[in-house]
Formats: structure tokens, sequence, C-alpha cells
């Protein structure tokens, strides 16, 4: 009697565990993984390496979409989040048991967070290593980011469109980062300026550049979708402009 009750906890705990691998919104995350100090004990890792940043959700208000570009060759992205008043403290850093979604077709990838957290960061391994992005600063509650489609587009370049926007704060901003992507939301072109212009494809104010392969030519007609990115020294965007346009 006694070892059929072993066999039915053991096949109750295999149908527990065969039941979390199915469900595909939950990673597992073992002991030594739900603290982030505890997880980087034994590995080779690396600080402010993984391009991220956060943004608060346009519909869905209770909803942090926390940004990354998934380099080539980088496998097992996780998310990690603090309520510390440090970000830079890794033993205050908690798993969230998160899957990433693709953006823009998979080239940048986005963790979808309920949380009042005050800090996240995004890790993944890559050529043995475990690459960690710079603490982004959550700012749901007191700054909700701008999401508008105020764009200004000069089109006097045959193709080579430029783009111009208005910084809603000096203050606030570090960097722009830029997307150009057709209807399908195909990521043509990822760039970073300084500057509120970016021209198509025009690389002389880029600062960084995350465009995968050789961006193609527009195509007079096709309608195409810039989305803006203002992102502040602490990685949180404070505003989003996003903007379909026709080529003339």
């Amino acid at each position: 009697m006694i070892r059929i009750k072993k066999l039915l906890l053991t096949l109750v705990s295999f149908l527990i565990l065969v039941s979390c691998l199915e469900d595909d919104s939950a990673l597992i995350a073992f002991d030594n993984e739900t603290i982030l100090a505890d997880f980087i004990a034994d590995k080779t890792f690396v600080n402010n390496q993984v391009i991220a940043c956060a943004a608060s959700d346009n519909e869905k208000l209770d909803i942090n979409n926390v940004y990354f570009y998934p380099e080539e060759g980088s496998a097992d992205f996780r998310l990690y989040q603090s309520w510390a008043d440090d970000g830079d403290d890794f033993s205050t850093y908690q798993f969230v048991p998160l899957n990433s979604e693709p953006f823009f077709q998979g080239a940048l990838k986005v963790f979808k967070l309920r949380s009042d957290c005050k800090w996240t960061v995004v890790i993944f391994e890559k050529e043995g290593k475990t690459e960690i992005s710079t603490p982004i600063r959550m700012k749901m509650a007191f700054q909700p980011t701008i999401w508008t489609s105020d764009l200004t587009i000069d089109q006097s370049n045959t193709l080579m469109p430029r783009f111009s926007w208005s910084t809603l704060s000096e203050e606030n901003n570090a960097i722009f980062f830029q997307v150009l992507a057709t209807e399908a939301l195909e990521l043509l072109s990822g760039t970073y300026t300084q500057d509120n212009h970016f021209q198509y494809y025009n690389l002389d104010n880029v600062v960084l550049n995350v465009t995968p392969r050789t961006p193609p030519d527009l195509v007079k007609g096709e309608t195409y979708i810039f989305t803006l990115m203002d992102v502040s020294l602490d990685n949180w965007v404070n505003h989003v402009i996003v903007s379909p346009f026709t080529v003339e």
C-alpha cells in the first residue's frame, strides 16, 4: 500500500512538471535562479551589455513593455525585477517567469510585465557568457510613456525621407531610437541618434546601428511605419511616436 502511494505521488509530481513545461507562458525557475546574484555567482557575466529599455503600454495601462535587442547567437532570455532603491544591487533582483515575445517580427523582443517594481534587467546567454542589461528604472506609476503620432516627414529627397520630431523634455532625454518597418512590421532599419532627426538610410548622425542587414530601397506608393522612442538615461522610454506614411 505504501509503495502504491509513493508511485501515485511520483506520477502526480510528474504530471505537474509536464503541465508546467507545456505552459508556454512561463519558465521554470530553480532555487539558484530565483535571485540574480545567485544565478550569476558561478558564471562569467558582462554588465551593461544587453540593449534594453522599457515603456508603459499604449493600450493596457497596467502593462510595462520591456524591449530588448536579441543579439545574434543569444539564447535563454530572462527578466529580473527589483523593488530596491539601489538598481545596481543584483541580490535584490527576482526572476520573473515570463517568456519574451517577438517584436518587429523578432528583430527585437519584448517582455509584457504587470508589476509595480522599481527596476528590471534583461539577461541572456551568448558565447558562454551571461550578458546583462543596464538596470531599467520603471516609471509607469509616476511618469507613464506618452504615445503620439506627431512627426514631420520631408520627402523632398526621393526614397530617402527625413524624419524629425519634437523633444518633449531635454532634461529627460538621453538618446533616440528609430525603427523603419513595413506595414507587416518587418524591421528595415534600427538606429540610434542623439539628434531629433534621422534620414533613411543615412548614417551620418547614427551613434548605434542595430539594422540586421543592408536595408532595401523604399518603394514609391508603398506604406511604411516609422517608430521613434525617446529614451532616458535610466532607459525608461519617455515618448513613443508611431506614424505610418506612404512614399511619394
